[in-house]
């Protein structure tokens, strides 16, 4: 007993691994460790930081507000000054670096940057024993995510991303459903978003399709340019870049693959038990120089694992796919601007792009399916609150960066897809490109001077 009264609140919460370590210690864990049901004392909080509010990572710090918010960062103090005012007792900062050197009650941080930060961000997070949310897709290059997991792993740190609907009751019906032979075995699966980004509040977009502005207008005086652009090469400030265009640009975003293909893959991934593709191609509308294109189709090759067979599986973004003869007509193919279609020897699968809403095909084959039992474990609560009750638990949960970085990197490689020609041979574990050298400039970057991983 006397361990138990040296060990305070911070030694506890400082790592996943700490915290499984802890729980070791007593063959009966006293409640006020794991919490009450249904309630969380104010001494078992997890103090958590904001970074990247103004957005996305605001509405992530929303549902994880019932903890104590002790800090919010973000570049743009007019675009986050909402959270500022919803969290008013939050220390406010520009800086993550300066956030994470001077306040040390921090236990978790949750980020919700632009994609081109989140590495850099997540990995002196990491390196600093905080527990890690962070928005999809988990990095800007597959180095990146790579470089990240295997971090997280090793500093033992709980780890989410923000793929919400992966905690979902529906993506564990797709994946037990396929395992029990629903639809037989699938050998393709045909994904889709008919969305697209390109550079809204780019005055020239019309006409110099893809290239950057040539006017520089004056910083807004509520943001740090430099800080924003972090690792990115340098730019003048424009519009079109922030704060809400910049998916569209190769520097900072990943474009519609990296945003909605990252949900719409995400239950492919897991119910096919995917690694690494064996190759990829894609074919795009225009070329990536500056911008993604407006539309591509993008198809992977992966190999037989245990039991199931070889698979191929194709994204196609700002287009629609070919519709399956087996849908009744007037019925509608997927969601409202995207969907799945898992093709198997004994049917096909269909639901929304974020895995939502899944029936057998045509509807005469759903009234007849008999459901298999449920085996995978449920998620109470949002997908923030099971990182958090995770994090207190010593735990990880289902989308630790254990499953979304390897999910992160087969996504991105259809983005170096994007900018070579032709079949690309992909070594998975050496993340190399083997058949086209060249390509392998687009699996890792350069950072600017003064930001590394």
């Amino acid at each position: 007993m006397s361990q138990e009264k040296s060990m305070n609140r911070r030694q506890f919460l400082g790592s996943a691994a700490g915290a499984a370590a802890a729980a070791a210690v007593f063959t009966i864990v006293p409640r006020h460790v794991l919490g009450g049901a249904g309630q969380t004392p104010p001494s078992e909080k997890l103090n958590i930081a904001g970074i990247g509010v103004g957005g996305m990572g605001g509405g992530n710090v929303h549902s994880a507000g019932a903890e104590n918010i002790v800090a919010l960062c973000d570049v743009d103090w007019r675009y986050a000054a909402n959270m500022f005012k919803a969290f008013p007792k939050a220390r406010q900062h520009k800086d993550f670096r300066r956030m994470l050197e001077e306040q040390k009650d921090i236990d978790a941080v949750i980020i919700g940057t632009p994609d081109h930060t989140h590495a850099v961000i997540a990995m002196a997070a990491i390196q600093a024993g905080k527990h890690v949310y962070c928005q999809k897709p988990l990095t800007r290059t597959i180095h990146e995510a790579r470089v990240l997991t295997e971090a997280a792993r090793k500093a033992g740190v709980t780890t989410q991303m923000g793929i919400q609907h992966h905690s979902s009751e529906e993506i564990r019906l797709i994946c037990e459903w396929i395992w029990a032979g629903a639809v037989g075995n699938v050998r393709e699966v045909i994904a889709w978003s008919t969305l697209s980004y390109y550079p809204w509040g780019h005055a020239s977009w019309s006409s110099s399709h893809g290239t950057r502005p040539t006017e520089t207008p004056s910083v807004p005086p509520t943001l740090d340019w430099d800080l924003w652009l972090g690792p990115a090469p340098h730019r003048p400030y424009h519009r079109c870049y922030h704060p809400a265009s910049w998916r569209a640009w190769v520097d900072f975003g990943v474009g519609m693959l990296g945003d909605r293909g990252v949900h719409t893959l995400d239950s492919i991934f897991w119910a096919l038990k995917l690694g690494h593709p064996i190759s990829v191609e894609a074919s795009n509308t225009n070329p990536v120089v500056e911008t993604y294109p407006i539309a591509s189709i993008v198809t992977y090759q992966f190999p037989a694992r245990g039991e199931m067979p070889p698979v191929t599986v194709k994204w196609y973004d700002g287009l629609t796919p070919p519709r399956p003869e087996e849908l009744e007509p007037g019925r509608q193919m997927g969601g409202s601007d995207g969907g799945i279609l898992f093709r198997g020897d004994k049917g096909t699968l269909m639901c929304d792009y974020t895995g939502q809403a899944p029936r057998l095909i045509p509807e005469s084959k759903m009234k007849e399916f008999q459901r298999p039992p449920k085996t995978l474990a449920r998620v109470e609560g949002s997908h923030e609150e099971d990182w958090i009750r995770c994090c207190k638990e010593g735990k990880q949960p289902s989308a630790s960066f254990d499953f979304s970085g390897p999910l992160t990197e087969m996504v991105l490689l259809g983005n170096v897809a994007k900018r070579v020609e032709g079949v690309l041979e992909w070594d998975g574990p050496n993340m190399m490109v083997k058949n086209k050298p060249d390509a392998n400039q687009y699996v890792r970057s350069a950072y600017r001077s003064g930001w590394s991983l």
